[in-house]
């Protein structure tokens, strides 16, 4: 498995699939899923990002058709972290105050 974005497709109604193929088609890298529910249902819409052997994070109360831009910066520095550990979340811009938590790998 390579990096995966997942994006909560519950929260998103309709739009899901539209906005996971945009993704998709501006990622080229990374592997970009929907799940039904990621079970953050009060700050919707919720997408983490994980891959083996790296660190997971989870970001909730995300638009994700606004935050595209910040959403493919993120996944270019998951991509280029050692271990998925990002030092420097400034180039994600606002994205980085939605932000739960990083999982170790």
């Amino acid at each position: 498995m390579r990096d995966r974005v997942t994006i909560c497709a519950g929260c998103l109604g309709g739009k899901a699939q539209v906005l996971a193929t945009e993704l998709r088609a501006r990622l080229g890298g990374a592997d970009v899923a929907l799940t039904e529910c990621m079970n953050v249902c009060g700050k919707p819409a919720t997408l983490s990002l994980r891959a083996p052997g790296k660190a997971a994070y989870l970001f909730a109360n995300v638009d994700v058709a606004a935050r595209m831009d910040e959403i493919v910066a993120l996944a270019s520095l998951y991509a280029a972290a050692p271990g998925g550990v990002i030092k420097d979340a400034r180039p994600i811009g606002d994205l980085r105050l939605c932000l739960i938590g990083r999982i170790p790998a």
